[in-house]
């Protein structure tokens, strides 16, 4: 079966408000950046493309401190408190696990703060319509399309009786990404199964599981980590011969069977604009 992506643009303001921080005297304003990928990823590329369109020039009319985890978002604390400590105008963060680090580090600073992350609202807003605070940004809605997932899946698959999803417990959403899932499972009558990995040996020990109980389908739950390991997760899916999905089109392109969900690189492009 070839890949396939269904990619469709939901990208959602958490909140209407927007900064504009003054150059400062004797700066140019600066703009702290903490991703989980590397910095050649194209979600990252994305942003910069955004922002040369908007007419910034890196060292000219602006400062770019980006900070990346290399898949690990562990590190993440660590890169907010340094932006903080180098007092950037403004903090753009990748996921739940960068949108917490942000929160946690600025306190009661004025650091405004752009996420770019799915569901991130527990970890950085009260709720869409009344946000509050002092941050904007996109989310991909993550949970949300969890059952036009698994419909996909049955549709492609048949007969499709057990799928798997691997997500990363560390993200706070996850588990209502999961529950969201497992009432459309119960539906379509399927049986899935939750498998955790906190780094890219446990990604290797979630396979092995996975295999071992026979299942017939992979769904894995975007974050920062699956999103830095999608060559990995692609790969592996791929020698293990087993169909698996993602949220980003980024997947399908690396050898992985499908993927639904909002453009990543789109999200980041139009971070730079917020």
């Amino acid at each position: 079966m070839r890949p396939r992506a269904f990619l469709f643009g939901i990208t959602f303001a958490l909140t209407p408000i927007f900064f504009h921080s003054p150059v400062r005297m004797g700066k140019v304003p600066s703009v702290g950046v903490i991703l989980t990928s590397p910095l050649t990823s194209p979600h990252y590329q994305a942003f910069l493309r955004g922002l040369h369109d908007l007419g910034y020039v890196e060292g000219k009319n602006i400062a770019i401190v980006p900070k990346s985890g290399e898949g690990d978002p562990n590190r993440f604390p660590g890169f907010a408190r340094e932006l903080v400590r180098l007092n950037v105008n403004v903090m753009v963060a990748a996921g739940d696990q960068g949108v917490r680090a942000a929160k946690d580090a600025t306190g009661t600073i004025a650091i405004p703060i752009v996420a770019v992350a799915c569901d991130p609202l527990d970890s950085l807003v009260v709720s869409i319509a009344r946000p509050g605070g002092k941050a904007t940004g996109l989310t991909c809605i993550s949970s949300e399309l969890a059952s036009k997932r698994l419909q996909l899946l049955k549709e492609l698959l048949s007969p499709l009786t057990r799928v798997a999803i691997l997500y990363n417990p560390d993200d706070q959403n996850k588990e209502w990404e999961y529950k969201q899932s497992q009432e459309a499972a119960d539906k379509l009558k399927l049986t899935l199964r939750a498998y955790e990995a906190r780094s890219s040996v446990e990604i290797d020990e979630a396979f092995t599981r996975i295999m071992d109980d026979h299942m017939q389908a992979l769904i894995i739950f975007s974050d920062g980590l699956t999103t830095a390991h999608q060559k990995k997760l692609a790969d592996d899916a791929l020698a293990a011969r087993l169909p698996a999905m993602f949220g980003f089109r980024e997947f399908t392109e690396m050898g992985g069977l499908v993927s639904y969900g909002a453009s990543n690189t789109g999200m980041w492009r139009r971070a730079a604009w917020m």
